[in-house]
């Protein structure tokens, strides 16, 4: 058997034992999804949300890219974000790294690599920022973790920036963020960082007009 066709068969297995189990499981999800969370993670395939949250299909919407970035000019994650928190109602988002990521690790070397050098000067700005606190770590995988915890606190900053969660603060004092971090070793998720509702930050990033 090909390797995407053992995928295949592996779903109508697992679809089979759900219905097995709950014969009403995909009725009740094919109409309608009221997720309490949304989830804004890396790609990395070592970190699968439902699986490491122990969640089911409907329960968490997912956003995905390299380090589990929130860039102001991502309009697909801004997609995602307005659509969970103003169609879906999320109550909490959650920026979800983990440690030992390829991207932050490459974010702080001087190596190019293709088109992917664009996306990681977003983590390189992020280790500017803190360069001095980082760099006085002794080992490498100190100062990178580090990094990585740093990231997400900064990713989580930057969706309190949106108007789409500012707005959504003043209209219904939700969603809260939160910045956790994965140990890939014992799977153990690391909360690092919360904002909740109407947390306030520089008003420089904060709309009056919203």
């Amino acid at each position: 058997m090909k390797s995407y066709e053992k995928l295949l068969a592996e779903n109508k297995t697992w679809a089979a034992n759900k219905t097995k189990q709950d014969p009403d499981f995909f009725n009740r999800l094919v109409n309608v999804q009221t997720p309490e969370f949304l989830w804004i993670g890396c790609s990395d395939s070592r970190v699968p949300p439902n699986e490491i949250t122990q969640t089911e299909p409907g329960e968490i919407f997912i956003h995905r890219n390299i380090a589990n970035m929130v860039v102001h000019t991502d309009l697909n994650m801004l997609s995602v974000l307005e659509y969970a928190v103003n169609v879906l109602k999320v109550k909490h988002v959650i920026v979800c790294g983990h440690y030992g990521c390829g991207g932050v690790k490459a974010a702080m070397t001087r190596k190019s690599i293709g088109l992917i050098n664009k996306w990681l000067r977003n983590i390189k700005d992020v280790y500017r920022f803190h360069r001095d606190e980082v760099d006085s770590l002794l080992t490498e995988d100190e100062r990178t973790n580090r990094l990585i915890e740093l990231n997400v606190q900064e990713q989580v900053t930057n969706l309190a920036k949106t108007s789409i969660i500012q707005k959504a603060w003043k209209e219904r004092q939700a969603p809260h963020l939160h910045g956790w971090v994965y140990d890939l070793h014992d799977g153990v998720i690391k909360n690092i960082f919360e904002m909740e509702a109407g947390a306030r930050m520089d008003e420089l990033y904060e709309f009056d007009n919203l």
